[in-house]
């Protein structure tokens, strides 16, 4: 989703983007990881972690695009191949995932017009086994919600089923819908609401399908995936970012990566501990101590829900605060421009 701000405003967001991001980095642990230095994103809104390529992460723009797939190395920063889905017009991708089958999910699921548009996209391909530019047939699946049209930028694809799940966006909370069972390109496939969620930009499965997060611009929810469904485990630590708009796991399952909009948009990673941790993470860091006894959890101890959630407030107040200071300098910058123009008028 893109952002319209005053060119004023636009400047204090960042000045305060940046100020309020290094203590969370400090308190958390956490760090920029690369930057995204292609010209052509500048609107970052999904990421997901190749599997076949390490360090590559598959990103995309949102809007006024175009049917373009990035491959950026994490290494550099740098695109290294960029895929074109032959045939495809999107109109407001927001979210791509990787499937247990090798594919690439490119959801064409955004409405900023509140819920107006009756049916949105899904798009997949197999994921490229060589890193160059490339034109790729698609699949195409038309997606229609029980409850009606709804805006979304969270798309995610279960690792250990293939079931694809699409979080809706609103004001006052959204939902998580649930996929058939097998997605069919020849008819309609109708997500059913299974739960509900928070504000929702991006969401992402743990490689082992044992864990689901959900981000907000300022926050993000960790949950447990059970029997098909999400149960709450707490808040995670989020970096001030100038507009979160995407997160995924790193390969192992140990860290989230954390991105942006904007030119040169930084990716974070955010050290995953405690329950946070997928199972098969936890399970690898088990060991037994000096009495014989089990440990489990990261290497830097489990975080307690309520000390989570704790961290996660103070970055929603900052995130409220953040939105309160762009939009008085917004209703700053257009009584200048009124008394601007009423004086060349005098």
């Amino acid at each position: 989703m893109r952002a319209y701000l005053p060119t004023a405003a636009a400047c204090a967001a960042l000045a305060l983007a940046c100020g309020v991001a290094a203590p969370a980095a400090a308190d958390s642990g956490s760090k920029v990881a690369f930057t995204i230095s292609d010209p052509r994103i500048t609107e970052s809104s999904g990421l997901a972690a190749s599997r076949i390529h390490p360090g590559i992460y598959w990103t995309h723009n949102d809007s006024d695009d175009g049917p373009y797939v990035y491959a950026v190395d994490s290494a550099t920063g740098k695109t290294v191949a960029t895929v074109t889905m032959r045939g495809i017009k999107p109109r407001d991708v927001e979210a791509i995932s990787l499937g247990p089958d090798g594919d690439l999910y490119v959801g064409d699921i955004g409405d900023n017009l509140g819920g107006s548009w009756p049916e949105v996209w899904i798009y997949r391909f197999p994921e490229p086994k060589q890193l160059r530019d490339a034109t790729v047939d698609v699949t195409r699946y038309t997606v229609r919600y029980d409850t009606g049209p709804r805006n979304a930028e969270a798309l995610m694809v279960q690792p250990r089923t293939g079931r694809v799940y699409i979080a809706s966006k609103n004001e006052d909370g959204g939902a998580l819908y649930a996929g058939p069972t097998k997605l069919s390109a020849g008819g309609v496939n109708v997500f059913h609401r299974i739960a509900d969620v928070p504000w929702v930009t991006d969401g992402a499965f743990s490689p082992d399908g044992t864990r689901l997060v959900l981000r907000g611009y300022f926050w993000a929810t960790g949950y447990r995936w059970v029997d098909g469904a999400p149960r709450k485990i707490g808040s995670l630590d989020v970096p001030m970012q100038r507009q979160g708009e995407s997160v995924t796991f790193t390969t192992d399952g140990r860290a989230l990566m954390y991105g942006s909009e904007g030119k040169d948009s930084d990716v974070w990673r955010a050290p995953l501990s405690g329950d946070e941790l997928p199972d098969s993470a936890a399970a690898t860091d088990s060991g037994s101590s000096a009495d014989g006894s089990k440990s489990t959890g990261g290497s830097t101890g489990s975080t307690s829900e309520k000390d989570s959630d704790s961290h996660s407030n103070r970055n929603k107040v900052a995130g409220i605060a953040f939105l309160a200071a762009i939009g008085a300098l917004g209703v700053g910058a257009r009584r200048l421009a009124r008394r601007s123009r009423d004086r060349r008028r005098d």
